[in-house]
Order: C-alpha cells, then sequence, then structure tokens
C-alpha cells in the first residue's frame, strides 16, 4: 500500500501542515474534522476534506467528525463583513442535515460524531476566560490579514462575538485531547489560523504536541474564488439544493485541466487507473472520457448508485441520441426537475407553453424548417402527444410531455 503521506501529496490533498516531516501523519492517530452548520449542507470544498478524512480511515486512523452546534451560533469571521446569525431552530435543522451526510459519506467506516455544543452549553463565561482566554494571544489574531483588512482603515469592523471565534475553536481541540484523545485536526487552509489556535492550547495547557493538517481550497478557475457558500456559487451535497443531475453535469463540463486535478481529489481510483484514464482522454478528448470518470464516480460517491445510473441515462437521452423510451420513471422523475414539463397537448401549444416558441406562428416555423424531434424523431407537422414524450428544439432545448397518470413523484432525497 502506498504511504498515506505520498497518497496525500500525489492527489493534492496536503497544503500546509504542523508537522516537521509530512510523513509522520503515516502514524496512525485520533483526529477531528468539523463542519459548522452555516448551511443544512455540505458543499463540494467541505467534501474535499471528507476524502481527507477518508483516507487517514483507510490507513487506520481513528476520526471524531465534530457539527459545531456551538460555533456555529457565532459564525466563522469572514474578510469583508459580519456574517448574520442564523436562528436556533435553522441551527438544529442544518445540524441534522451534517450529520446525516457524515453517516452517508463514511458509511462503512468507524468514526465518533460529537457536537461542540454539547460541551459549550455547560461552560461558564468567567471561567472559560479565566481557564482558557487567560493562556490565548491576541497577538496572533491581530496578525491575520483578514483581521487587519475588518478593522483597519475603511475595514467593515469586527463584533467581539466574531473575533473570539478562534478561541472558540481552538477549545474544541483542547477538549477533544482531553476527552478523546484527539491529536490532529483536518481542515481547509482556509481554517489553518483558527485550527492552530487549538494546536497551541494544546501545548500551553497540557504540555503535549497537537498537529493540523490543512487541505488546499477548491478554486473555481472561471472566478479565481473558492467554491463555497459564502461566495454564493456552492455546490451542495443536498440534492434539494443541487440535483444530482446539476451535480453530475458539473464535473461533467469541467475543462481537462481542472478535471485531472480533481479526479485525484474527489475518486479513489488507484494511480495507475487515473493515469490510464487521463492517457485515453488525450487520445480523443471529444469523447469527455476523463470526465465522464470523474462525474461517475463522485455522483456515486455522494448519491449513490441508483441516482447516478439515473442522471447518466437522463445526460444519454439528452445530448448523447440515447432512446428515450428507456428512461424509468424513476428517470423521467429526475428529468422533470430539470427541464420545463406540460401535460399532454400538441406540439405547437407544448413549445409555446414551455416558452421554448414565442408564439404559435414561431412554433409552426420551427416544424416547417425539421428544427422540432419527438423521442428522437424530426416531426414535419403540428400532431397531437398524448405519451410521455421528450420534444427537443435544436440540439439544447428541450420540453418533457407528462402523462401525469402513468409516473409517481420524485424518489425521496438521499443527502
Amino acid at each position: 500500500m502506498t504511504k498515506l503521506s505520498e497518497e496525500l501529496a500525489w492527489r493534492g490533498l496536503a497544503n500546509q501542515t504542523t508537522f516537521s516531516r509530512p510523513e509522520d501523519i503515516n502514524e496512525p492517530r485520533t483526529f477531528y474534522f468539523g463542519v459548522d452548520p452555516s448551511a443544512r449542507s455540505m458543499h463540494i470544498g467541505n467534501l474535499a476534506q471528507v476524502m481527507v478524512v477518508k483516507h487517514l480511515l483507510n490507513h487506520g486512523h481513528k476520526a471524531i467528525v465534530l457539527v459545531g452546534g456551538a460555533t456555529g451560533m457565532i459564525g466563522d469571521p469572514k474578510e469583508d463583513a459580519e456574517r448574520d446569525l442564523k436562528t436556533l431552530d435553522e441551527i438544529d435543522e442544518n445540524k441534522a442535515g451534517i450529520a446525516d451526510q457524515y453517516r452517508i459519506l463514511l458509511d462503512g467506516q468507524e468514526f465518533d460524531l460529537v457536537d461542540n455544543y454539547d460541551w459549550f452549553k455547560d461552560v461558564g463565561y468567567l471561567e472559560f476566560l479565566r481557564d482558557i482566554g487567560k493562556h490565548f494571544s491576541m497577538t496572533q489574531l491581530l496578525d491575520r490579514e483578514f483581521i487587519k483588512a475588518r478593522i483597519g482603515e475603511g475595514g467593515s469592523g469586527i463584533s467581539y462575538a466574531e473575533f473570539s471565534y478562534s478561541l472558540i475553536q481552538g477549545y474544541d481541540f483542547l477538549r477533544l485531547y482531553r476527552d478523546k484523545g484527539a491529536t490532529m485536526q483536518v481542515g481547509g487552509s482556509d481554517q489553518w489560523g483558527n485550527m492552530i489556535s487549538g494546536a497551541q492550547m494544546i501545548r500551553k495547557l497540557e504540555g503535549e504536541e497537537a498537529h493540523v493538517w490543512t487541505v488546499p481550497l477548491i478554486i473555481d478557475r472561471a472566478t479565481g474564488k473558492k467554491f463555497g457558500k459564502s461566495e454564493g456559487n456552492a455546490i451542495w451535497l443536498n440534492p434539494e439544493m443541487t440535483s444530482p443531475y446539476k451535480f453530475y453535469q458539473f464535473w461533467l463540463n469541467l475543462d481537462d485541466e481542472t478535471a485531472a486535478e480533481l479526479i485525484k481529489v474527489y475518486t479513489f481510483l488507484d494511480r495507475n487507473i487515473i493515469e490510464d484514464v487521463i492517457s485515453n482522454h488525450d487520445l480523443n478528448r471529444g469523447e469527455r472520457l476523463l470526465q465522464k470518470t470523474l462525474a461517475r464516480e463522485v455522483t456515486e460517491l455522494v448519491h449513490g448508485r441508483k441516482r447516478r445510473e439515473s442522471v447518466e441515462r437522463v445526460t444519454g437521452v439528452l445530448f448523447g441520441g440515447e432512446d428515450f423510451a428507456g428512461l424509468s420513471s424513476e428517470d423521467i422523475d429526475e428529468l422533470a426537475q430539470e427541464i420545463p414539463v406540460v401535460e399532454p397537448m400538441d406540439i405547437v401549444r407544448a413549445l409555446v407553453g414551455s416558452k421554448a416558441a414565442s408564439s404559435n406562428g414561431e412554433a409552426k416555423r420551427l416544424i416547417d424548417n425539421n428544427a422540432i424531434s419527438v423521442n428522437g424523431q424530426k416531426v414535419t407537422e403540428n400532431i397531437d402527444i398524448t405519451d410521455t414524450s421528450l420534444v427537443k428544439k435544436g440540439k439544447n432545448t428541450f420540453v418533457l410531455v407528462l402523462n401525469k397518470s402513468a409516473y409517481g413523484s420524485r424518489p425521496s432525497a438521499v443527502l
């Protein structure tokens, strides 16, 4: 088996670390990883970090995964402004959603699930300041660039609550060291400062070494920004927030360079297989073998095999010339979430009702110009459509004519 440090480095899952030698991560230890419930779902940025958790588990480490019920009440400081506080009900709903995603993504692997609200709810304010705050240096916080930007000239300022976030997260690490023997924290590189706070607390208060391992942020090449909720470009793991079809399409539409990087991050395919996929992709890039492989692997990891196969069939019908009749009722449900849907009617009314054509006259001209097909067959006249069918205009405009009596409702969400 490849050494863990080498595996993480090759996959692009290694960034900053407090280890003097990266190979020190090869020694099994108890570690923790946490997500604040600022949304009811994790996104693909969090997923990259969960992939590290899975690699660590595969190499004999013990995992503690944390839902930040306490830190979620404050919010990790942003670079430009205060976060809007979530209500307690929102936090509870979000905690449940993230906990469920942990269970799905780490299915079959052992881990402890904790909520930092469980210990913070009993900590007194003066007790916390005396026992923890007294040993925490403000200098480190004031040296951080985003803090300087917030409190400097022209900055938006920062509340005491958000300024204290790093202290609170640091206490999590200390508490998990004391209660469960955690000696390492894993997270995104944007959490480096907060994570260091915990390692320093353990060193000062316990006289023991604790370490941090961060993962590079996943960057949207089009904007230069990370994928995440604060940037407004999150690709969510919850199918109600990003549908499995859109999730699959995101990976399928990546450029070659990005896909070659992310297939290492988001899959467990071994090095030889990935290198073969990239080589074969380069022989005929139009087939998009690299993107298809990546989309298949990640969609199955997050949404399961059944949903992955369904979105592949839907994609094949829409863009690959596959037979619409081959879609199951579940596939039809998937498709109905992504394109305009009308009841059985004639083609002209279907086109106009779905806004695929602006008027009856335009719809008739499209038919006359052989620009309309039904279930893959060109039509030359305005016919009635009574069965569930796929109407296509040109290359990329679709309308689903849905006979609802033949199909049930959408399947329940997985994540």
